[in-house]
């Protein structure tokens, strides 16, 4: 079981030596959105830079016909408080690069001797939320901790519904396909189907709320505390994109997306 971190240690995590050398010290000259910045002088060929593991509720930035997410510029404007004309180091913890160019980085702001992470900044203001890839899975358990304290006190967005904790009830989540969710509920059966291994919070898989766990998501489990097999009855918290495949379902791709809660 993931260990809940005292209010009192969060601060820690927001500042201090947590990374190696950094790889990259910049300017940040833009923000694009909550979650992303333009810096210079470039890293390497790119000067986009997200933000690595978490996820700020997304502007159109010339997407036709996307929907603004509540509390969008807000969130925008909380990172450029925090870094927009300030130096800020790229750091690395995992694939560096994705599809479309854009550096994956951690940052911290440099204040002299002092540093901000800014990833844990954002959470804990409450204007992100946590969102790994199981090829950039570092500081994840920190960045949870952050993301929990501030849901907490209802910060940001966990003051809205549009970001609420959800149930898994079918009813609600057939309505929210394609959305990026958070689902709290217990494991009422768990299935073994040629290697992968599904988490029913129904009794009809073929109708209810299911998280499915490939052969390679499954390997990652080998240093988890416990198997995926043995979570029935066992409270959890998901995250990710829903999808219909028989009824509401989650892909989980890394142990991250999934915490299990006090029995």
């Amino acid at each position: 079981m993931r260990k809940l971190i005292p209010a009192f240690a969060l601060i820690l995590f927001l500042s201090g030596p947590a990374f190696g050398a950094p790889a990259h010290t910049a300017l940040v000259t833009e923000i694009v959105d909550g979650d992303t910045v333009i810096i210079d002088p470039p890293f390497q060929d790119g000067d986009k830079i997200r933000l690595v593991g978490i996820q700020a509720p997304k502007l159109p930035l010339g997407r036709k016909n996307y929907p603004t997410w509540p509390l969008a510029q807000e969130s925008k404007d909380a990172l450029a408080e925090m870094i927009l004309g300030k130096h800020v180091t790229l750091n690395f913890t995992g694939s560096r690069r994705d599809r479309y160019g854009r550096w994956l980085a951690h940052l911290q702001r440099v204040d002299g001797a002092e540093t901000l992470w800014v990833q844990g900044a954002m959470l804990r203001k409450g204007m992100a939320r946590v969102y790994s890839f199981p090829d950039n899975r570092g500081r994840v358990d920190e960045m949870l901790a952050l993301e929990r304290a501030a849901r907490q006190e209802r910060l940001g967005i966990w003051a809205l519904d549009y970001y609420a904790i959800r149930n898994p009830d079918t009813a609600v989540l057939d309505k929210m396909l394609g959305t990026f969710q958070i689902i709290e509920g217990r494991i009422v059966d768990v299935a073994d189907v040629k290697g992968t291994v599904y988490l029913n919070f129904g009794q009809d898989w073929k109708t209810d709320f299911t998280v499915s766990l490939d052969r390679k998501a499954m390997n990652l489990f080998k240093d988890f505390p416990s198997r995926p097999q043995d979570w029935t009855g066992r409270a959890v918290r998901v995250r990710g994109w829903l999808s219909n495949r028989n009824g509401p379902m989650i892909r989980a791709s890394h142990p991250e997306q999934i915490e299990l809660l006090p029995r």
